[in-house]
């Protein structure tokens, strides 16, 4: 059984972080930092494995990922585990109880995490004495919805080898824009998570990798992906189109 996170209140503040660009909107002022800085100094540590939030919790909080990686999935009433999404530094996870106030799927972090909690009830008013935020928060719900959207159309319109296509073309985009390496990554989850996150059999996802590695469009080394052929890999995705 995973150890509770332990809680701490940390002196990283919003107005001093180097992620602030990632998961805040740009046009704060040093006023409304301040407000945002006394909502946000309670970071929690996990290690892999921990829980964040279980299937059923009440929810209290949004969390945004200050260090580290975490996976939502949900369990099946045969006991089968669906991934639904994987997160990483910079961006907000919780989303999914906002409507109901209660968590539909768990999240487990993949390495050991740090998140900043962002108690709802604070957030929720603090987004009503700035504009800028609440817009910001509308923008990170859209954004959930056009992923979400994005999976449907991965499983029900792409062959293997694009879906993992497209897997590894959306971490690429996303460690770019965290200032890392587009073409060399580390994978925290495992080819079954991943599997399961497209919504293939783990033989199949081997197949697909050992395919790309044969072409010349990746190397892999255990966990280690370097995308040697970027152009390739976008035009596979795009191969029955």
């Amino acid at each position: 059984m995973p150890q509770p996170a332990s809680i701490y209140h940390s002196k990283s503040v919003c107005s001093s972080c180097n992620l602030a660009e990632l998961c805040l909107p740009l046009d704060l002022s040093n006023n409304e930092l301040l407000k945002l800085d006394e909502l946000s100094m309670l970071k929690r540590d996990f290690s892999r494995g921990d829980y964040l939030y279980r299937n059923g919790d009440k929810f209290r909080s949004l969390f945004a990922i200050h260090s580290g990686s975490f996976k939502t999935q949900i369990l099946h009433e045969d006991g089968r585990e669906q991934v639904t999404g994987f997160q990483m530094t910079g961006e907000i996870i919780g989303l999914d109880a906002i409507s109901t106030d209660i968590h539909a799927c768990e999240a487990v972090a993949m390495e050991n995490s740090v998140v900043c909690e962002l108690p709802f009830n604070k957030l929720e008013s603090l987004s009503r004495q700035i504009p800028s935020l609440q817009r910001h928060l509308h923008k990170i719900m859209s954004r959930e919805i056009v992923r979400d959207q994005g999976i449907m159309l991965l499983l029900g319109s792409m062959r293997a080898e694009e879906r993992l296509a497209a897997f590894l073309l959306n971490l690429s985009q996303r460690f770019s824009t965290r200032g890392l390496s587009a073409t060399q990554f580390q994978l925290r989850m495992s080819r079954q998570e991943i599997g399961s996150y497209l919504g293939l059999k783990l033989e199949t996802v081997s197949r697909a990798f050992s395919h790309f590695q044969n072409e010349r469009l990746i190397n892999v080394k255990v966990r280690t992906i370097e995308i040697i052929d970027l152009p390739g890999l976008q035009t596979c995705l795009n191969a029955s189109r």
